[in-house]
This record gives structure tokens, C-alpha cells and sequence, in this order.
């Protein structure tokens, strides 16, 4: 048994950590003979400052010892104090349970390196261009009757320094950032392959900077850095609807760069941004913002100005602005990156010069496009979601984001163009002013977003949830550019807290989203207000006190209930102790305003939003699918006092996990007098309240059975179709399947009928609406102003998918999936289903076939991991448990229609279990007989 995909702070070999005790992490693979033990119970880390030395098997900078201990996740470097730009190589090595050790030459090899640890370290100056006068334009807002005046964007600014390597270039390494958006060049080639540098943050409190090594791009002599700005999120359009903003952070694009160089001599040179700098400031990129779409003029290009040769002494000095204060932290998790190439699979002519392209998938990124013509010719990019019925563009939804991107010809032969500093969410394009006819091979679709690996994959014998499961993980990436977005296309694309939340345990199955999360946790924490209030949506480019700065429920509570999920799916206790009194700041502020423990005063109550009431179409009931609110409030009242009184006693402090325990049981017995009467109902008598309340332990025994009866009524009076909003949808799916009601959550899951997730398959969906109702034959699309196509909340679903229909469960109790629960529940039409779970300590799968009244289950567990299987088994059903015969267990509690709950451990490895309706007399049965 030896370790493998090795990973420092989430992150395979990253440059750049300014944590002075970087976590480590392994996996274990058995390798060919899985025969040997399953289970580490030593390890041993050595930590080298070369790689030579490591391949000696020797720690310079740390050398653990052996260390007993079984943990592969979260060990912290204890060596030498890391300097800045510290090179730190490191292998580790594990004994198991049957005394065997795992050989260095056959331990994967990882490595990492050190950020700059202090602002100190930085010699570089913030540059860039003098600045423009500032001029209006107006844009159509397809929600107004009038044009929206607002400020243009300037054209970018191409910033050069020409300079020597005396030397043959041993290592070079290149930190970077920008105020706005930045591309970087060495010696006209990029530096990296990250989009949308440096991200968004909250810029008055964090610069995320990138590091790149760009040892391989430089040469002895001459060589020349390039870059180009933009205005990004730090200057351009940001905000929903009417409260859109611009310029909030600043009004002037800003470089950052310092390249540490060392020559095979020993010798170390910096090349800095400075006033040395030369700077264009009318280069080919005429305009560019994220919500509007990009203008390139290619008249304006200048050959090789990146490159050594070429002549600048047209470009004038950049200027150096030293009233920049920025806070530079290394980005922790990954860069946005191009993850997908997706070719037209459809087009058709709408007009001279003028055809749309059908990419077959709605996604997010831009096109690029091949183009020649003569100079001067405009060609003209429109993106969009979804087509009118009459085959034009639909951009109705779009409000004032136009999401266009234009190219003027230079006359030169014909070749590739696309954008650098935008984004688009669309299926179709529509390309205008064309000479000649449009061919599918001229565009091709770039898909991109945080670049998070998949760790999750879902198939079953029902196409329809197969593309369900497709359009959640596309969902999903179309939403994580730097920040988990609601919607990628219209003038919003903001980091809505409530649908992240409600999200969040799917985002981690489909992808490992640690480093992702832990960052926008920080985004949260930035962007929370003195008293405890965090933001509706972080980062939050408005005022104090201005749009969507509220502790509203269901929203505010992303504060809690995401690093909670990062600790039950990863562990991370850290994260925990680093927010915690952010936590403990905006559960006070809850207790503070509301002395009744029910909460009844908060800010923006948004309720279980878009649920049944929200919805128009015929034959659907107009009102009372809706959860009162204040029902709903004191429901995340109770949830987050609840957990985060397990969270101060996970990390010690077991006076406030008293206290705020406490807390949670007042507020569940003041929501059972305020809410629930003598006969269970829970006030509103909706499915969303009885889902909620279910899902988050609200109730009696006594009165959770009534709970269920009357949420099946709730049901039964939509016609048996959802009422529910997002945020209570998924708790009604798991409460279903969990208390006896297992074929009703399925009826759900595939029904083709509106509302359902199946009926905007039928649709044309390749991706999550955010509406039910976002397009209804007959009637058309819904409201304008509100109406995304690419919208993962509803697809919230997807943690069902992986908890129910495949079984793969977590086990708060021994977080970081130590211990997982697999627990399939095959029901429906559905006939097989299968998947796997890339978890933080390995490959966890599991997978079902139903063949007459007989079902085969498979599992497979990673080494070092525990697991429990958990399956219903029918009345006088036999089993088999990797061919040794085992019967139904005599007393076993009854689950579902006449069948009992089996439940067993099983040590790591491949299992197969056979349950057999009829065939051979059940044998005794002792549960736990394979731990």
C-alpha cells in the first residue's frame, strides 16, 4: 500500500502558498495485490528543499519520523520555518495494519512552493495608463423602455518591459496581479493558461495574486514581458436588475509584476513593474466588459510587441501609481481555465450575412471564430440561451447584459479570433456581417470555468436522469467562474449565498470543490458587516447598508452551513477554527434581534424561493405551495444554532457548544407552540414546511409521523406534483425516500410533466432553469427579468441522486468520509444505476442491477476507509455477501412495504451482495459479522 495523488492545501504541486504550515494530503492505493491490508496505521512524510535530495529519500527541511497515526488528509508541515519562494519537494511513506512498508520508489513524488510571505517582499510598483476622460454610451436594458446610460470602457492598455538574462536561465518564476483583469506574456507567449486573472474578491480587503513559472519561455539575451488590463470585475458592470454598479472598486487598471529569475551561475535577478514600463493605451481591444462583450479592432494590432525586436519608442512611460494599498494574498484555489471545445451542431441562415449557431450545449465562455475579409469589415458575435420560436435569438432575458463581442478586420488573411476579458452564457450564437456563407467548421465553442477536478459520475437505465445528472454537472461548471455564481448570462452573476448553500453537498459530489469553497467562505467572511450581517451575495460590490445586505434566512446561513459541509465532506477542521467567530458574530446577531427565539425580524426573508406560488402555467394551483416565512426563518434559526453548537464542540469550546445548544432547543420548542398544532400541522400546511421542518429535526417522534402523513396530503393536492421551492425541494426528496416514501420521491424525479426536472428535458434543457416554468409550450417564456436558463439551484437534486438512488452517504460523525454509509435505494422504473464518488481519501463506488425479483449491489470501498452497507431486504429474501450465504436478519427493523433493513460493515475493497426473492431458505443472519 503506498500513497499517491499527493496534494498540498487541496491543490496537486501549487505555487504559491502563503500558509506557513501548508496541510498535506495523500490517498492509498492497493496497487495489483489486493491481498494486502487495507487499513495505515503509521506514515511517514519527508520534506525536501531539492529534488535530488528527496530522491535520496532524505528530508532537509522535514523528515516526520514514523508517525502513528492512520490520517492521509490535513497533516500539517512541522519542519523548518519556509522562507518565501521556498521550492519544497516531499513524498510520504505508510505502514499498514499487517506490518508492511510501503518502499520511497514506489510513492508518488509531489512538490510545492512558497508564495511571498510578506507585503515586504514585494519590490514591485502598481503601473499602468494615464487615464481617460470618462464618456457615456447608452445600452438597451431589455426590461426598460429606455436605454441605460453608462460609463464606456476604455480600450486596453498593452504594458511591455524589454530586458537581458546574462545567463542560461535555471528558474524563473513570475507573481502577478492586477486591479481589473490581466493576460501576461514572456516573450509572446502566455504565461499560464488562466482566464479572468486575478478573480473576484472583495478588492478593498483582498488582491489574489497568481504565480507562474516561466522557466521554459525565457532565453539568454533579450526577452520582453508583456501584459494587457482590463477593466474585469474591479471596474466594470456588476449587479442585478436595476442595481447595477460600476467602477465600485476603482477607476484605474492597475499591474502588478515582479519576475524572480536564477541562472545556472547561482546568480538571482528581479525584473519589476516600474516606471520603466511602456505602455499603448490604444491597443486592439477596443472595449471590453463581462456583462456587454468585447470590441477588437485588428487594424490596431502591432506585431511582435510582446517579442524582442520590436520597436517601442512610440509607447510612452507607464505610470506608477503609489496610492494603491492592496492586501496581495496567493489564490488558493484553481484558475479559471478552458475545460471543453464544443463544435456547432447545427446552423441555419437568418438573413444576408447573418446565421446562428447551435453548440448543442449551453455553456459558458466565448467563441472563437475564423475570419477574413477586408479591413474595415465588422463582424458581430451575439450570444444567447434559447431561440424564439420563429429561430431569431432570444436575448429578452438577457436584461442589460448584450453579451456581443465584435471584430474589425485588418485584411489580412483569414484566422482565429476571440475574446480575452468576457464571458457568455449561451447554446446559440448568432454571427452577422459575413460575406460569404457561414460553414460549421468557422466557430467553435470555448467552455470555461474554475477548473476543480470531476469527482463525481452518475448512470442509470432511465435516459432522462442520465441528462439530468449531465445538465447539473454543466450547471455547475457554468456557475464557478471564481465565484459560485446564480446565473451566468444577464446583468447579475453574482454569488447568491442561498442557492450556493442549498447546492453545496452536490457541488462536492460532482467536483472537488475544497479549495473552491474554502475561498468563497473567505469571499463570505469579507463581506460580513461589523454586527454579524453577512451579505446576501459575496463578494458585495454595494455600499454598507445598500442592495442585499441582510441576514436573510436560508442566505445569510450559507455562513454556517458551507464550511459545515466542508467539514463533514473534507474534514476541514481549520476552516472552522478560522471562521468561527463569524459564525459566532452572526448567530448572535439572530439571537440579538429576535428575544422570542423565533425569528421574525431579519432583513431580506426570501423565503423558499421560487417555489409553486411563483409558477404560471394552466392546470397548476395559483396559491398555497409557499411556507409562510416566518416559519421558514425560524427553521434556519434552529438549523444554524444547532450546528454550530456541534461546531464549538468539535473544535473545543464546549462552553458555547452548551450554550448555543441550548439556544437551538428553545427555538425548536418555541417554532413547536408558535407553528405546529395538537394534530402535527405545521402552520401554511405546505410540502416545503413539513420538508423543512422534517429535514432539519424539528419534530416530536409523534409528530413527525403526522408530518409525513400531512405532506403526503400536500402532495396529493398539487395533483401530486412539487410545490416546493429550491431550498426545499431537496429536503423533501431525502424525507421522502428516508421515511417510507421512497417511490414518491422517484414519481419526482421522473416525471416529464410540468413542474419536473424531466418535463424541461423534454424541453431542449442542457442545463438547470432557474424557473419551472422558464419556457411552457403554449404560453412561451417567463418573466424577462428573471428568467436564466443556467441556474443550478433546482439541481440541488443531484445530492438525492448520490445519496439515495446510488447510496453513497457521509457520516457526520466521522467526518471527511472516514466512514461512509452506502445505502442504495433502487426503486422507480429504473432497472440499474451506478456511480462513483472521487472522495478526499479515494475512489468510493457503488452500483445496482434489478433482474425479476432478484438485485445484485456492488461496492467499492478505498483502503483506509470504513463503510457500513445499508440495504432494505424484501420478506423471506436470502443474500449473499461476496458468495457466502446470509439470511434475513431475525427481528431486523422494517423498512418499506414488508421488507427489512439490513445493515453491515465491510473492510475496504470490492464487494458484491446478491439479494434473491424465492429461491433458497433464508439462513441466520448477524449484522456486523463482516467488520
Amino acid at each position: 500500500m503506498h500513497p499517491k495523488k499527493l496534494r498540498v492545501e487541496y491543490l496537486a504541486d501549487p505555487l504559491g502558498v502563503d500558509v506557513p504550515a501548508p496541510r498535506l494530503f495523500w490517498i492509498l492505493d492497493l496497487g495489483k495485490d489486493e491481498k494486502h491490508a487495507s487499513f495505515q496505521v503509521a506514515y511517514r512524510i519527508i520534506v525536501a528543499s531539492d529534488a535530488s535530495i528527496l530522491d535520496r529519500g532524505e528530508g532537509d527541511l522535514w523528515d516526520s519520523g514514523k508517525v502513528e497515526s492512520p490520517e492521509t488528509t490535513h497533516v500539517p508541515y512541522a519542519g523548518k520555518p519556509l522562507r518565501s519562494r521556498q521550492q519544497c519537494f516531499w513524498r510520504a511513506k505508510v505502514w499498514d495494519d499487517a506490518g508492511n512498508e510501503s518502499r520511497w520508489e514506489d510513492c508518488e513524488a509531489g512538490s510545492w512552493q512558497m508564495g511571498l510571505l510578506e507585503q515586504g517582499d514585494w519590490h514591485a510598483k502598481w503601473i499602468g495608463a494615464r487615464a481617460r476622460e470618462p464618456r457615456k454610451v447608452k445600452v438597451v436594458d431589455t426590461t426598460r423602455a429606455e436605454p441605460v446610460e453608462v460609463i464606456a470602457s476604455d480600450p486596453s492598455p498593452m504594458l511591455r518591459k524589454a530586458f537581458t538574462v546574462a545567463g542560461k536561465p535555471a528558474r524563473a518564476v513570475l507573481y502577478s496581479t492586477a486591479l481589473g483583469e490581466y493576460e501576461v506574456t514572456v516573450n509572446g507567449l502566455r504565461a499560464g493558461d488562466d482566464l479572468l486573472q486575478p478573480e473576484w474578491t472583495d478588492y478593498t480587503r483582498r488582491v489574489q495574486y497568481q504565480v507562474h513559472d516561466v522557466t521554459g519561455l525565457l532565453r539568454q539575451g533579450e526577452n520582453v514581458i508583456g501584459a494587457m488590463l482590463a477593466d474585469g470585475w474591479y471596474m466594470g458592470l456588476l449587479g442585478p436588475g436595476d442595481a447595477v454598479r460600476q467602477r465600485f472598486y476603482g477607476t484605474g487598471r492597475r499591474l502588478l509584476a515582479q519576475l524572480v529569475i536564477e541562472t545556472a551561475d547561482g546568480k538571482v535577478t528581479e525584473v519589476v513593474t516600474d516606471g520603466s514600463w511602456k505602455v499603448n493605451d490604444n491597443g486592439p481591444v477596443q472595449a471590453s466588459d463581462h456583462f456587454l462583450g468585447e470590441d477588437y479592432d485588428a487594424r490596431l494590432e502591432q506585431p511582435g510587441w510582446d517579442a524582442p525586436g520590436f520597436d517601442d519608442a512610440n509607447w510612452a512611460p507607464a505610470i506608477v501609481d503609489d496610492s494603491v494599498k492592496a492586501n496581495l494574498v496567493a489564490q488558493k484555489s484553481e484558475p479559471v481555465r478552458v475545460f471543453a471545445t464544443l463544435e456547432p451542431v447545427a446552423l441555419h441562415e437568418r438573413g444576408p450575412g447573418t446565421w446562428i449557431f447551435d453548440l448543442g450545449q449551453n455553456m459558458v465562455g466565448w467563441c472563437e471564430v475564423k475570419l477574413g475579409g477586408a479591413a474595415g469589415q465588422k463582424v458581430t458575435l451575439r450570444h444567447g440561451e434559447m431561440l424564439e420560436l420563429d429561430g431569431s435569438l432570444h436575448v429578452d432575458n438577457l436584461r442589460l447584459a448584450a453579451q456581443t463581442d465584435t471584430f474589425v478586420l485588418d485584411g489580412g488573411p483569414e484566422r482565429w479570433f476571440h475574446p480575452r476579458f468576457t464571458f457568455h452564457g449561451f447554446k446559440y450564437v448568432e454571427v452577422s456581417g459575413l460575406k460569404d456563407p457561414a460553414t460549421a467548421d468557422m466557430l467553435v465553442g470555448k467552455a470555461f470555468s474554475s477548473d476543480p477536478p470531476v469527482a463525481g459520475s452518475f448512470e442509470c437505465s432511465h435516459p432522462g436522469l442520465n441528462q439530468l445528472w449531465r445538465n447539473i454537472l454543466w450547471t455547475q461548471r457554468d456557475n464557478i467562474a471564481s465565484i459560485p455564481t446564480d446565473c451566468p448570462q444577464r446583468n447579475e452573476r453574482m454569488g447568491w449565498t442561498g442557492d450556493a448553500q442549498v447546492f453545496a453537498q452536490t457541488g462536492i459530489y460532482n467536483m472537488d470543490m475544497a479549495a473552491f469553497y474554502a475561498k468563497f467562505t473567505a469571499d463570505m467572511r469579507d463581506g460580513q458587516k461589523p454586527e454579524g450581517m453577512y451579505p446576501d451575495f459575496a463578494p458585495h460590490p454595494f455600499p454598507s447598508g445598500s442592495f442585499a445586505m441582510s441576514f436573510g434566512p436560508g442566505w445569510g446561513d450559507a455562513g454556517i452551513i458551507i464550511p459545515w459541509r466542508m467539514y463533514t465532506s473534507y474534514g476541514d477542521k481549520r476552516l472552522l477554527e478560522e471562521h468561527y467567530e463569524s459564525m459566532k458574530s452572526y448567530i448572535d446577531l439572530i439571537i440579538d434581534e429576535n428575544e422570542a427565539h423565533l425569528w421574525t425580524h431579519c432583513g431580506s426573508n426570501y423565503g423558499d424561493w421560487l417555489n409553486g406560488d411563483t409558477l404560471k402555467a394552466s392546470g397548476y394551483p395559483a396559491k398555497g405551495g409557499e411556507v409562510p416565512k416566518d416559519v421558514y426563518a425560524t427553521s434556519f434559526f434552529a438549523l444554524s444554532s444547532g450546528l454550530f453548537s456541534r461546531i464549538a464542540r468539535i473544535i473545543g469550546k464546549n462552553a458555547d457548544a452548551a450554550k448555543y445548544g441550548e439556544i437551538r432547543n428553545r427555538v425548536v420548542a418555541a417554532f413547536n407552540d408558535a407553528y405546529v398544532d395538537e394534530g402535527g400541522r405545521i402552520r401554511g400546511d405546505t410540502q416545503a414546511g413539513y420538508a423543512i421542518a422534517l429535514g432539519f429535526g424539528l419534530l416530536s417522534e409523534e409528530n413527525q409521523s403526522l408530518a409525513v402523513d400531512h405532506l403526503l396530503d400536500a402532495i396529493k393536492r398539487y395533483s401530486g406534483r412539487l410545490s416546493t421551492g429550491f431550498i426545499s425541494t431537496p429536503q423533501m426528496m431525502l424525507e421522502l425516500s428516508k421515511r417510507g416514501h421512497l417511490e414518491q420521491a422517484y414519481k419526482f424525479a421522473e416525471n416529464e410533466e410540468f413542474p419536473g426536472w424531466l418535463y424541461t428535458i423534454k424541453n431542449g434543457a442542457t442545463t438547470i432553469w432557474e424557473r419551472w416554468d422558464g419556457f411552457v409550450a403554449g404560453r412561451g417564456f417567463q418573466d424577462k427579468g428573471m428568467n436564466s436558463f443556467c441556474h443550478y439551484a433546482i439541481g440541488a437534486v443531484g445530492e438525492w441522486l448520490y445519496r439515495v438512488v446510488l447510496g453513497i452517504d457521509f457520516d457526520e460523525e466521522r467526518p471527511g468520509m472516514r466512514h461512509v454509509v452506502i445505502a442504495p435505494r433502487p426503486g422507480g422504473s429504473l432497472a440499474w444505476a451506478k456511480g462513483a464518488y472521487d472522495s478526499i481519501r479515494g475512489r468510493i463506488a457503488s452500483s445496482w442491477r434489478r433482474e425479476g425479483t432478484n438485485t445484485t449491489y456492488r461496492v467499492e470501498i478505498p483502503p483506509n476507509v470504513r463503510a457500513t452497507v445499508d440495504l432494505v431486504v424484501p420478506e423471506g429474501a436470502s443474500m449473499t455477501v461476496d458468495g457466502e450465504t446470509l439470511g434475513q436478519p431475525a427481528g431486523s427493523a422494517r423498512a418499506g412495504a414488508g421488507g427489512g433493513r439490513v445493515a453491515f460493515d465491510v473492510p475496504p475493497g470490492s464487494h458484491e451482495v446478491v439479494v434473491k426473492v424465492g429461491c433458497s431458505p433464508p439462513m441466520p443472519f448477524t449484522p456486523g459479522q463482516l467488520s
